[in-house]
């Protein structure tokens, strides 16, 4: 079919006077707890288990949740059968877990923390594939969150299915939820949606590439800095349509920290908490700049 292209009239934020300066807090066993005051449009290299606890209650205003997707993958190196190249996996330490109570042991505990940070009229956003989405939404259910819609990410570029015994993973889940079935206040902005979704209605459905070209982080040896870095249109289109301008936008596994570059693109405030410490060098090398979107075109159906 025909693609229909929109030119996106997003609204992004002046440059600031200057970069950020002192953007990371190192956290510690002496610190007990933290001023929201403290950790406000900085990003806090810890763990998240111990980082969460010492932030205020009802503190944040949208969570932004990405964890790690649990792949289980083996062992051996996946080749490209016409090639032979080797295949960029998720083969991080991160992704890494002992069994399936285990990853459901630090979900839970994430989800327990978080929900108390949460403002009364906070949303929560959590992106996972096929492998763990049905595990966390289960948990967050069994814990009072309440579901108000999923979106499906439909990537433009998936990565090719090389073995050909599957179908191409060319999708990701989004669940949107409030801390519980009460919270009646929270921000939805239907005209945004409209734009965003397939067709003329807010349709839960997004197409957007995956990360790439010049908005990917790379190492010094030129490799991807991050294996699972997500688009800046994604996070675009969450804090867009479920936040406003001020609020405190709150990402427990940063990664490379495109939560808070967008966040602070489009005029909120951001906590992030990042473990890995490349990946928080990422960070700070990303907001040596000021953090300002690009237009993009929004493509709302696949040719």
């Amino acid at each position: 079919m025909d693609a229909k292209v929109k030119k996106s009239q997003t609204q992004v934020n002046k440059p600031m006077s200057k970069p950020f300066k002192n953007l990371v807090v190192k956290d510690g066993q002496a610190v007990s707890s933290y001023a929201l005051d403290q950790i406000t449009n900085k990003i806090i290299h810890g763990d998240a288990l111990e980082i969460l606890r010492k932030i205020p209650d009802e503190s944040v205003d949208l969570v932004f949740m990405d964890p790690p997707y649990f792949l289980q993958l083996p062992k051996k190196q996946l080749k490209r059968w016409n090639v032979k190249s080797n295949v960029e996996g998720v083969d991080d330490d991160w992704d890494k877990f002992e069994s399936f109570e285990e990853y459901d042991e630090f979900i839970s505990i994430i989800l327990d923390e978080v929900k108390r940070i949460m403002r009364e009229h906070a949303t929560l956003w959590v992106i996972s594939t096929y492998h763990s989405i049905y595990r966390i939404g289960n948990i967050m259910q069994d814990k009072g969150y309440w579901f108000l819609s999923n979106v499906t990410w439909l990537k433009s570029n998936p990565m090719p299915n090389w073995l050909g015994v599957r179908f191409t993973n060319a999708t990701e889940t989004l669940i949107w939820a409030t801390k519980n079935k009460d919270a009646k206040k929270y921000t939805f902005k239907k005209d945004l949606a409209k734009k965003y979704g397939i067709g003329k209605v807010g349709a839960n459905v997004w197409l957007i590439p995956l990360c790439t070209g010049k908005e990917r982080l790379k190492d010094k040896e030129g490799n991807k800095l991050h294996s699972t870095q997500k688009p800046q249109e994604l996070l675009r289109r969450v804090i867009e349509t479920t936040s406003n301008e001020g609020d405190i936008v709150l990402d427990p596994m940063a990664g490379v920290g495109t939560t808070g570059y967008v966040a602070k693109a489009l005029n909120r405030n951001f906590i992030m908490i990042e473990k890995e410490k490349k990946y928080v060098g990422g960070i700070t090398k990303r907001f040596e700049q000021t953090p300002i979107l690009e237009e993009k075109e929004v493509k709302k159906t696949i040719e």
